[in-house]
């Protein structure tokens, strides 16, 4: 829906007037030196989550200390590659390069001198900031932690209240940023560009608006471009002036990809239930642990808090991203213009959570990588950890295809032309189809 947002005062927020979802705020801080200074906090605290141990663990004499490192590599070393692979990019590589572009685009604005590479930058922030799981991993760190204590004694290193501290600076800098600020700063080195994009124009201000059919908007940066002529649905119309993004009024085969990426992600489910996520041997006895048992440990551990949060993180959030993407999915193909707004809502709470099941793939990461003793004291990854990060993943990306719009487009609210499936319901529904249904009746 295109709206013309006024000047906000600082404070203030402004909201949809269709669905209700934030738009734009004005915070009342300095825009942009208050996530420089973090964001050097948040360089300086990565250098030393990476450098220092993040535990050490002590059984019967024998010690182990463990970095952020040791876990991935471990993983890959038993034969789970994908998975030691994943941690590794969610946790050591994805936020080096969130932080260090984070920094490079707030210096570059305000210098004054943000460049095309600036928005390239900015835009690639913005779509790996989700996988850099800094915020996810801390509470792996606690679920491991409350783990090892029955078994052995347990040192927490330097390298967590790091990973803590890192955990803070980077949601404060997501929380005070003002992104429209950003792209008005950059706003500025496209517009000589704008006029030459092919068929796609910056709307620049002209009070009568054009269809929706010649409008589109950048899903990267939000610029809103017009069409001397109609534009198709998903064929692309060219790079956007602002930040180069590939522009298409929808995404490209949405509800397809959606449907194939939530049915893997349902059928991963299973085993990633049923097959241990890993195996814990002390003084030759042991067995595998599936995430249920993980959870009833916890509680019986006296440890209700945790054992809530893997169980809702774990086993209730991708239970409920399945079913809440079926149920989108359901609606848009239908057509049905019911709960359209909380429907909304849903994604982005569906889009939100996504990542926050990591916690026992991280907790397996740790676990593996500390506990490395024999007969006297070992944990090894099991195939349960392997189909659960499967999950996870299948999730993120099922969320990232579809497209909320289309559930506005099928209920014909987005100037859409409608499927042939909603033509056929509202001629069923029509007072003149009910008027001849009731003369059939009568003869």
């Amino acid at each position: 829906m295109f709206q013309r947002l006024p000047e906000l005062a600082p404070g203030r927020s402004a909201r949809c007037s269709r669905c209700a979802c934030r738009l734009e705020r004005n915070n009342t801080h300095c825009p942009f030196l208050a996530p420089i200074a973090l964001t050097i906090s948040s360089v300086i605290l990565y250098l030393l989550a990476v450098a220092g141990p993040l535990m050490t663990f002590d059984v019967y004499g024998r010690s182990r200390t463990i970095s952020l490192f040791t876990g991935p590599l471990e993983l890959i070393r038993e034969g789970w590659g994908p998975v030691g692979v994943l941690v590794m990019l969610a946790t050591v590589i994805f936020p080096a390069i969130v932080i260090g572009l984070m920094l490079v685009i707030l210096m570059s604005v305000t210098r004054g001198q943000p460049s095309a590479w600036t928005a390239r930058r900015f835009r690639w922030h913005n779509k790996l900031r989700p996988w850099a799981m800094i915020e996810v991993y801390i509470l792996g760190v606690f679920v491991a932690y409350s783990k090892l204590i029955d078994l052995a004694r347990v040192e927490i290193g330097f390298s967590v209240y790091a990973i803590g501290g890192l955990m803070l600076t980077m949601g404060i800098t997501d929380a005070t940023l003002r992104v429209d600020l950003i792209w008005q700063r950059i706003r500025g080195t496209a517009g000589d560009r704008l006029e030459n994009a092919g068929p796609a124009k910056r709307d620049v201000g002209n009070p009568g608006l054009p269809p929706p059919g010649k409008m589109i908007a950048c899903t990267a940066c939000s610029l809103v471009c017009s069409s001397p002529y109609a534009l198709e649905l998903e064929a692309p119309v060219g790079p956007c002036p602002r930040c180069n993004q590939t522009l298409r009024r929808r995404k490209p085969d949405s509800l397809r990809r959606t449907v194939a990426l939530t049915s893997a992600a349902a059928i991963f489910y299973i085993p990633a239930n049923l097959f241990p996520i890993m195996t814990i041997i002390k003084l030759y006895q042991g067995g595998g642990h599936t995430i249920v048992e993980g959870v009833l440990e916890l509680y019986a551990a006296g440890m209700l808090p945790l054992a809530l949060l893997v169980f809702f993180a774990s086993i209730t959030v991708p239970v409920l991203k399945i079913v809440s993407l079926g149920v989108m999915m359901l609606g848009t193909w239908r057509g049905s213009a019911v709960l359209l707004v909380d429907r909304s809502k849903l994604y982005w709470i569906v889009e939100f959570i996504g990542r926050w099941s990591m916690i026992d793939v991280f907790m397996v990461s740790i676990l593996v990588g500390l506990v490395q003793f024999g007969a006297l004291g070992n944990i090894r990854a099991n195939a349960g950890v392997e189909a659960f990060a499967a999950v996870v993943v299948l999730t993120i990306f099922a969320a990232n295809a579809f497209d909320p719009r289309l559930m506005w487009d099928a209920a014909g609210l987005n100037g859409v032309e409608p499927s042939a499936r909603q033509r056929r319901r509202d001629a069923e529904r029509s007072p003149g189809r009910e008027a001849a249904k009731g003369e059939a009746a009568k003869a």
